[in-house]
This record gives C-alpha cells, sequence and structure tokens, in this order.
C-alpha cells in the first residue's frame, strides 16, 4: 500500500465549491477567478508570438524581457532597484514560486510559522520539505497580527515566516508600521521570510501596499512573490514571479530548475509587451476593483448579511449571523450554493483550528458587473 506523504490532504475548498457551482447551476462566487477577460492587446500578443515562433524553451530564470520589465516595475512602485538577473525569477504561477523557495529553505525539523487563516498550500510544501507549521492564529475582527502571540510562537526551530499581505481570504493588509515591528523582532535571529503579495495592486481606499519590497532589511532575508495572473485577469495562464536576493534567488532556482524548469514562452513574452505598452495598468488597478467592490457592498446592504469592506483583494467576507447561526460555515456555503444559487468559500477551511463560533464565508467580487448584481439580488433574498 501507498502511504501518502500528504495522508491530510484531499480535494480542495475550492475545486469542490466551483464543481458544485458547475452542477447547481448557481453563480459562482467562491474561486478567485475573474469572469472576464484580460486586456484584449494581451491576448491579441500571445497570439502573436505564438506565430512569430516563440514556442520552444524560455530561459530557466524566465524570459530576459519580462524580467526587465518587473525590475522596472518594482522600481516605480516601490522605490527599489532590483537586478533583473540575479534577483528576479519567473515562475509557472506564484504557488510554484512559494513551493520552491519552501524547499529550498526548509530542512527536516525546521519550523516555519503560518498565520491563520492561511492559504492552503502553505502547508504542504513545508511538510513535502519535512517542516513543521506552527499556526498563529490573526486577532479578530480585523485579522491583525498577535504580537505577543508571534513571539511566543518563535523557537530554536523557527526557520521561516510566510506573511501574506493583502490577506487572502480577509483582506487585511500589513502597514508599514508593522512590517518594521517583524524586522525588530527576528533582526537576531536566522529567520527568512516568504511574503506573498500577489494581491499586491488590489488595495482601496487611498492606501498604499506596503511591500517587503520597500524595507530594506526584511529585504535581505526575503522571497517576494507575486502573480501575473491576479494582476492582468489571466489566472489559467498560471504565470508569476519571485523577486529575492542573489544568494536566496540562487538557491530557489536549483529547486525550480528540477520542478518546472521554465513558464511558457509566448505567455512572457506577450506579458512583457503589454507591460511595457501599458505601464498604466497597475496604477488603474485598485479604481477598477474597487469599484467592483463598492458596487457589491452597496447591493448587499439590502441583505441580512454583516460585512465591513474589505481593504484589499478581490474577496468579500461576510457574516451570515442573523440567517443561519445553526449553520457552520461549510454547511452554509452548501447550503447557499445548493439552495440559493451563490457559491462562496467558507473561512474555517483557512484555519487548522478554527474559532468556534466563526461565522464567515467569502464572496468573490472579481466579476462583470450583471453577475455582481444576479449575486446580490439572491443573497439579498436569503
Amino acid at each position: 500500500m501507498i502511504v501518502s506523504k500528504l495522508p491530510n490532504v484531499g480535494t480542495t475548498i475550492f475545486t469542490t465549491m466551483s464543481q458544485l457551482a458547475a452542477q447547481t447551476g448557481a453563480l459562482n462566487l467562491s474561486q478567485g477567478f475573474p469572469d472576464f477577460d484580460g486586456p484584449q492587446a494581451l491576448r491579441e500578443a500571445v497570439g502573436r508570438h505564438v506565430m512569430a515562433g516563440h514556442n520552444q524553451y524560455a530561459p530557466m530564470t524566465g524570459l530576459p524581457a519580462l524580467r526587465e520589465q518587473v525590475a522596472a516595475k518594482i522600481s516605480r512602485s516601490y522605490g527599489r532597484s532590483v537586478d533583473m538577473d540575479s534577483e528576479v525569477t519567473i515562475t509557472p504561477g506564484a504557488t510554484e514560486a512559494i513551493f520552491c523557495a519552501v524547499q529550498a529553505l526548509v530542512r527536516p525539523g525546521d519550523e516555519v510559522i503560518v498565520f491563520d487563516p492561511c492559504y492552503d498550500s502553505y502547508e504542504p510544501s513545508v511538510e513535502l520539505a519535512g517542516g513543521r507549521c506552527v499556526h498563529v492564529p490573526l486577532a479578530l475582527p480585523d485579522f491583525a497580527i498577535d504580537w505577543q502571540r508571534l513571539q511566543d510562537a518563535i523557537s530554536p526551530r523557527t526557520r521561516l515566516i510566510i506573511l501574506n499581505s493583502p490577506h487572502n481570504p480577509s483582506g487585511a493588509r500589513i502597514s508599514s508600521a508593522e512590517l518594521a515591528q517583524l524586522a525588530a523582532l527576528i533582526r537576531e535571529r536566522e529567520i527568512y521570510l516568504i511574503s506573498d503579495e500577489v494581491y499586491e495592486h488590489l488595495v482601496f481606499d487611498g492606501v498604499q501596499h506596503a511591500s517587503v519590497l520597500a524595507h530594506e532589511e526584511l529585504y535581505q532575508r526575503a522571497f517576494v512573490v507575486s502573480s501575473f495572473g491576479k494582476t492582468y485577469h489571466v489566472t489559467g495562464w498560471k504565470t508569476g514571479y519571485v523577486v529575492a536576493p542573489p544568494a536566496l534567488s540562487a538557491e530557489l532556482r536549483k529547486v525550480h530548475q528540477f520542478v518546472t524548469f521554465c513558464g511558457i514562452t509566448p505567455l512572457q513574452w506577450a506579458l512583457a509587451d503589454y507591460m511595457s505598452a501599458h505601464p498604466e495598468h497597475v496604477a488603474e488597478l485598485p479604481a477598477f476593483y474597487q469599484t467592483k467592490r463598492d458596487l457589491f457592498c452597496d447591493l448587499l446592504k439590502g441583505s441580512r448579511f454583516q460585512f465591513k469592506r474589505t481593504p484589499g483583494t478581490y474577496f468579500q467576507l461576510a457574516d451570515y449571523s442573523a440567517i443561519r447561526d445553526d449553520l457552520n460555515d461549510v454547511e452554509m456555503s452548501l447550503w447557499l450554493t445548493r439552495e440559493h444559487g451563490v457559491a462562496t468559500i467558507p473561512v474555517s477551511v483557512f484555519y487548522q483550528s478554527p474559532p468556534k463560533d466563526l461565522r464567515l464565508v467569502r464572496f468573490c467580487f472579481a466579476k462583470r458587473e450583471d453577475t455582481l448584481r444576479q449575486a446580490a439580488d439572491k443573497l439579498c433574498r436569503v
């Protein structure tokens, strides 16, 4: 018999809810992907590069033209000058980047601190490296770091801390002051960081994203991960990147070259072209998604859901206690999908040990206006 290396891992809740939405004909506000296409010029560029013969392996570290554009964007956004050759690596998705970073750093017996609720790929990556996750719950209701609990969780075995800001599923953001606090906490320790910043440009209400890339001290011990799929509305392209100091990038690349070796060539060419021609896309993204957030939230005012507008990502949490307090959030998500035609994600699945009274579900508002209006109409009838 096969002894599983991941005995506690099954089909993800994202797959489960999307399949249920398809089976029932429900509007899918569960899995985090847009129901609209990326920019036309970007899509047209793919076909152009396929027909131009750009169909063989890209360099292992990524297409030079795309790495150059990433470096330029980082300079504009965060004021950091990074070397496109030694610090920028293009990967087939941010999840692969996180996996490779974990494998590069974590040794058997090492501990990795993650903040609950957290994205579901972190722990399997750590376990496959022989490490162990130490779960530190974020403080409710604002999903803020509990600094005393974090300090208590740090041990001589702590090798890595995984940050996620803007945060999935809550949308919470880490501030520059909090990054400074983290730097002070780990300054005398050999602890590294993975900063999952795939929603870096989905920040609202005029607030600037506090990136580890803009923090000199933390960057020297960090892998900063981002996603072209999230930024350019093309999640199915599964293309991301990781930025790290040269010594850390070298270790990540040792793993990356034997996991996938390289990303998809014509997609990289298309992204490089579009980023060069349309640098304004990134600057316009916060307003684009804030409009969708505000529309969805305004429409939900007539419902019995309780919520505060999310500060980042394209996810909106809602408390359903006033509707069905007798159901846990998994049961509620199934009930909403089957009985009311709107698929959502239960927040408890992002926890190792969820609070017993948690009554939160996550809606994705990266949808067309008519989809959001239809979904809100159904939710207001619940």
